[in-house]
């Protein structure tokens, strides 16, 4: 690969919430604090190093950007105050924007008020198109679907996952395409069983389970509690976002066999029930702990927040509390005429956090298992 200097990368990357990486000397402590740089990695040495020179190709080549899971013990163990976490998050961010083709990944990334204004406008509109075609009620009871047709709520929502799929699919080539162009050490030999095997590296051990962020990036044993850990908190908070698309497509699958028609009440032990209602209690935990550390600023991880960081929490908790507020609004004795409003709010946003998923922080859920793949086939 051609090795071209882009002089604006440095700038670029201080925009998209890089700290002072000019103070890098490349002295190599971050590397031998890394608990995940093994087997005489440079990581995450070479990225800074990669900025700092401008090889925006070489940067956007490397899939080592993705292998950080923020733990930060390399930003507090810099000697200059060079902070190469918060360079690593930039990092990743900067390439979500360049694979988006849109450029509104990098609007979202670099502008507080387009963030906010597009975000909004996004659930007003997606609300506003569902009201729509909103039909009476008698009021005595919440009928969700009957307010708001099941079809057109499904066929929205396959919309929804249409767009979103084809600029996934659209931002994985170029990812592929820029990893592919990167440096392949002479030996690598691909077989179909090394192929099984890091693919299920990939995406069952380090993105599912998260072994290696429990076990090499967690708090020391006595800081806290299991349940206050930043693995677990991250845990549940993926986890409970998993739940509860798991649910819905089970729900709707379950319409498609006949055995229940969509809206319809259920009891709290109903499987498909109870797996939202866990999910959810999981994702509220899980972002109300970890948008609360953001405004204390009592982690290291998250002493500097950004607008992907906000826009995410911030979607993914509102949808979650709205979710549950329906919830126990089907058990009041009268119908809460704020129901309906609610419900278009909780499917709007839902929906928009399923558009905006190539478009921010929420990327690195696609990113993240191809790069961990593309690092274990390379050896």
């Amino acid at each position: 690969m051609t090795a071209r200097v882009d002089h604006n990368l440095y700038p670029e990357l201080r925009r998209f919430g890089a700290t002072d990486i000019s103070a890098c000397f490349n002295c190599g402590v971050c590397t031998a604090i890394c608990p995940l740089s093994v087997d005489g990695a440079s990581f995450p040495r070479r990225m800074s190093r990669y900025a700092q020179l401008g090889l925006r190709e070489k940067l956007l080549a490397s899939p080592e950007i993705w292998s950080c899971y923020g733990c930060a013990e390399c930003t507090e163990s810099c000697p200059t105050q060079a902070d190469p976490a918060s360079f690593m998050a930039a990092a990743r961010r900067y390439a979500v924007a360049s694979y988006d083709r849109t450029h509104l990944a990098y609007l979202l990334a670099t502008s507080r008020v387009f963030a906010g204004a597009f975000i909004v406008a996004l659930v007003g509109l997606l609300a506003a198109f569902m009201y729509s075609v909103h039909r009476p009620v008698d009021g005595s009871t919440l009928a969700f679907f009957e307010f708001i047709p099941s079809g057109f709520v499904h066929n929205l929502g396959v919309a929804v996952m249409a767009v979103m799929g084809l600029a996934t699919l659209i931002g994985l080539i170029e990812m592929v395409r820029r990893v592919l162009r990167g440096p392949v050490p002479a030996r690598t030999r691909i077989t179909a069983r090394k192929a099984a095997e890091a693919l299920v590296y990939a995406v069952g051990t380090e993105s599912l389970a998260q072994t290696r962020f429990r076990k090499d990036c967690a708090d020391t044993p006595d800081a806290r509690p299991w349940y206050l850990q930043r693995w677990f908190i991250h845990f549940a908070t993926m986890w409970g976002f998993l739940g509860l698309l798991g649910a819905t497509m089970l729900d709707y699958g379950l319409e498609l066999v006949g055995l229940k028609a969509t809206g319809t009440p259920v009891p709290i032990w109903y499987p498909v029930r109870l797996l939202g209602t866990l999910a959810g209690a999981a994702l509220i935990y899980g972002t109300t702990v970890l948008i609360m550390r953001r405004l204390r600023k009592s982690d290291r991880s998250s002493l500097h927040s950004t607008t992907s960081d906000w826009s995410l929490l911030l979607l993914l908790w509102v949808a979650g509390v709205t979710g549950f507020i329906l919830e126990l609004a089907l058990y009041l004795p009268h119908s809460p005429a704020w129901g309906y409003p609610m419900f278009l709010v909780h499917v709007a946003v839902a929906m928009a956090l399923v558009l905006l998923v190539p478009f921010g922080k929420f990327a690195h859920v696609l990113y993240r298992p191809m790069a961990l793949l593309a690092i274990r086939l390379r050896g």
